[in-house]
């Protein structure tokens, strides 16, 4: 079984510095930079458990509500993560992410 917790590190680590965040500092890039985390993190998780099945992209539930997509997603693809490669890469995006939206 695959170690997954530098994942859920990341991810918990991203989503609690954008649950500090200031409402200009989320508004300015940060939310949109986390959306984006989620969505392809939950993208990745998809094609893991059905790789014939176009992936359903997460809506845009709000500012606030970036933190805990980003948890979710996170969560999510871990639980379905079998490979060391994918797992790196993931763990790659979230800090990219993270840098990018400046929390």
């Amino acid at each position: 079984m695959l170690d997954t917790t530098p994942l859920t590190d990341a991810v918990d680590q991203f989503a609690d510095r954008l649950r500090a965040a200031p409402e200009s500092r989320l508004q300015r890039v940060a939310a949109a930079e986390a959306r984006a985390l989620a969505r392809e993190l939950a993208a990745r998780a998809q094609s893991i458990e059905d790789p014939q099945a176009e992936p359903r992209e997460m809506p845009d539930a709000g500012l606030f509500a970036v933190s805990d997509q980003v948890t979710v997603a996170g969560r999510d693809l871990a639980l379905v993560l079998t490979d060391e490669a994918q797992l790196a890469e993931a763990v790659e995006l979230v800090q990219e992410a993270q840098k990018r939206a400046g929390v």
